[in-house]
């Protein structure tokens, strides 16, 4: 093969993925299931509104708008190569092998450190669920740690089974959710309006949009990343392209609408909760440091009261909050799956990675080996400072999203960039919003990645053991540090397997879109 081809060596196997699983509303559902709204919401709400104070639904206006411009991006790409390895192909088409590898470092990293802090809200909110509020409320019990983990073991093998296996499940568990957060949000303002809210609960104000009250920069950056967190995601959609009904269009088509219909939820959900408990640090406010990591456990009984129906409805919360970061596990893998499955076969990881089940017709190995080094690093940051390190983990993980979302947006321009004299539309659709999305949101990593070097009073930090003894912040350390450990590994594969990593494998320019979509048994006959 030319070593100008657009397309990879592929690895050679007797199956290919299940083209065609997947439909429009399938992949919507996959994109915004991805996402875990209610988990996100629990987790990063409160996180939010300690950085801002009152001016969190700004926030979700603010932080959306990256996402959208980078979704376009990914839109675009998609259409021409509708490749699972995603920013991985396209930012090496861009960029370079180095460039390329590292965004999909990126993209492992960022869905293993995730997967943590998934496995502990599940396994939490099952306990609450039964009652068992002593071991759901204390996130390191071994009994949560231990269910945790089986729930690791059960996702991951529903992954295997099968993408529309996955995609049925997603559905139900969806519904569950949207319907919780929605009666949730409508009960919290009409509690709220008929004066029947908590103190210091108020009226929606314009004032909670206006982004100029903020009062410092860092806060405004720290805020607009961990709302990055809670859109994330979305991309899951365009990772199983080749899974999908009319994969050069659908998959661009789900990401943009999973982007509107997530900050549609988020600012229902957002304005509601901020409305009946404030943004305060006592009491029932969004940023009480008692449950600023769990803000929709902390509201539910206040909001649904203590009545029968009441009471039904708080576990119905809590089910609501397990289905989703159970969920958000599950598609979780799916994409991680997909991007080491698409690196094996252009020759950027061991083959091995690239396997498919001859029977579920999904990428088996590595979505095994994805659920068994997310087991291993849930148990590891559990023992670690206290289990704080999870906790960390939910800043640390917007780091890597911002890299390879923002190289994705930058990629997308400049793949374009030979039309954009003779197209005024391709110049905006293809050019200047994917890059101002993708520069938006390169910024904000590096300004966590800066700011988080030095860790607060009370934050994780590890010492440096020898002179000058310096003390590394926990989001530092699993943000930067995770991506760093990407480094030695491409030098060792670049050395063991070189053709991608000397740019022999994928061209540096898009495959021209009237060709068609190439599967591995077509490649493998090149």
């Amino acid at each position: 093969m030319p070593a100008d081809s657009p397309y990879s060596y592929p690895v050679s196997s007797p199956s290919t993925l299940r083209s065609g699983a997947l439909s429009l509303a399938s992949s919507v559902v996959i994109g915004v299931a991805s996402a875990g709204p209610a988990y996100s919401i629990t987790a990063t709400l409160g996180l939010v509104a300690a950085a801002v104070g009152l001016h969190a639904p700004v926030i979700v206006l603010v932080a959306f708008v990256p996402m959208l411009l980078v979704a376009l991006g990914y839109r675009e790409l998609n259409r021409v190569e509708p490749d699972p390895g995603t920013t991985f192909v396209w930012a090496t088409r861009a960029f370079g092998p180095f460039t390329g590898w590292m965004s999909g470092w990126a993209i492992v990293v960022s869905d293993l450190l995730v997967m943590a802090s998934l496995a502990q809200i599940s396994a939490q909110y099952t306990f609450l669920l039964l009652g068992a509020h002593g071991i759901g409320s204390n996130p390191t019990s071994g009994w949560v740690l231990l269910l945790g983990t089986a729930y690791l073991v059960v996702m991951t093998l529903v992954a295997v089974c099968g993408i529309d296996v996955s995609a049925r499940l997603q559905s139900a568990l969806l519904a569950v959710e949207f319907g919780m957060l929605t009666v949730f949000s409508l009960i919290a303002l009409g509690r709220v309006l008929t004066g029947h809210g908590p103190p210091g609960s108020s009226l929606p104000h314009l004032s909670w949009f206006d982004p100029f009250a903020i009062g410092s920069f860092s806060d405004f950056v720290t805020a607009v990343l961990l709302m990055v967190f809670i859109y994330w995601g979305w991309d899951s959609a365009v990772s199983v392209n080749q899974e999908t009904v009319d994969p050069r269009h659908t998959p661009g088509r789900s990401a943009v609408l999973s982007t509107i219909t997530l900050v549609a939820l988020y600012l229902l959900v957002t304005v509601a909760g901020q409305a009946f408990a404030g943004a305060g640090t006592e009491g029932l406010g969004l940023a009480n440091p008692e449950h600023v990591d769990d803000v929709l456990g902390a509201l539910g009984g206040a909001v649904f009261g203590s009545g029968p129906v009441g009471t039904v409805l708080v576990h119905l919360l809590f089910l609501m909050v397990l289905t989703s970061a159970a969920a958000s596990t599950q598609t979780t893998i799916l994409p991680t799956a997909r991007t080491t499955y698409s690196m094996a076969l252009h020759h950027a990881l061991p083959k091995s990675f690239g396997r498919i089940d001859p029977r579920w017709l999904t990428p088996s190995f590595s979505t095994m080996v994805f659920g068994g080094l997310s087991i291993a690093l849930y148990v590891a940051l559990n023992f670690v400072s206290g289990g704080r390190l999870i906790a960390e983990a939910v800043t640390a993980i917007g780091i890597s999203i911002g890299l390879y979302y923002g190289l994705t947006g930058l990629s997308c321009a400049w793949l374009y960039r030979h039309e954009f004299a003779s197209d005024a539309r391709a110049f905006v659709i293809k050019g200047v919003l994917p890059a101002l999305g993708g520069l938006a949101l390169l910024f904000a990593a590096g300004w966590t990645a800066v700011t988080s070097w030095t860790p607060k009073p009370g934050d994780p930090a590890w010492q440096l053991p020898i002179p000058p003894h310096w003390r590394i912040g926990g989001t530092f350390l699993l943000g930067v540090g995770t991506l760093l450990i990407g480094v030695p590994l491409y030098l060792v594969l670049a050395r063991v397997m070189p053709r991608f990593f000397r740019g022999q494998v994928l061209a540096r320019r898009l495959p021209s879109p009237t060709e068609a979509v190439v599967s591995e048994d077509a490649l493998s006959r090149r």
